[in-house]
């Protein structure tokens, strides 16, 4: 259990935010994060399931290379990402705890795994896709100086959906 969950000014700053490899009991957590509808469809399966059908951070090799957690000072996940290596680019996944959504911290957020990002692969460039309707994400991205570089339909286990791609410039 969170205490920021209960905290109603709970906001950590880019320093006190950590970066370290997605553990087994961190992976299960995430799997029972509850968000408000419309955001509920970034749910993930139960744990079971994903570690039975090796699902993302379900299968070990990819939570070891892909994914990894951000904790705060006291080592309480709040959030985690998936860098996701393309030819040329490093794709971003990332989700914060749904107790911690239109907090202000995204930006913050967004750009320790731009820096994280850059140290994995510092050649590449660095995108990540997102719904079109999702203006709070959009907003925290394009602050952390991402930009829309395209936009399309593609399939979501709740069926197609429109996204944009957005584009991270090292100087905006």
């Amino acid at each position: 259990m969170t205490n920021f969950t209960d905290e109603l000014h709970y906001k950590p700053s880019l320093a006190d935010m950590t970066i370290q490899p997605l553990e087994i009991e961190q992976a299960r957590q995430i799997c029972e994060w509850q968000y408000d509808p419309p955001y509920d469809l970034y749910r993930w399966p139960s744990w079971d399931t994903m570690q039975k059908d090796e699902i993302e951070f379900g299968d070990p090799v990819l939570r070891c290379t892909q994914y990894a957690a951000v904790v705060n000072r006291v080592q309480e996940l709040i959030g985690f990402a998936q860098f996701f290596p393309l030819v040329g680019v490093t794709r971003l996944g990332l989700g914060l705890h749904p107790a911690l959504c239109s907090k202000g911290i995204g930006t913050d957020f967004t750009r320790l795994l731009v820096r994280e990002a850059v140290r994995r692969a510092p050649q590449n460039s660095i995108d990540l896709e997102v719904l079109t309707w999702n203006n709070r994400a959009i907003r925290a991205y394009e602050r952390a100086g991402f930009i829309i570089d395209d936009t399309y339909v593609r399939q979501t286990p709740d069926g197609p959906a429109e996204f944009h791609c957005m584009v991270y410039q090292s100087n905006p």
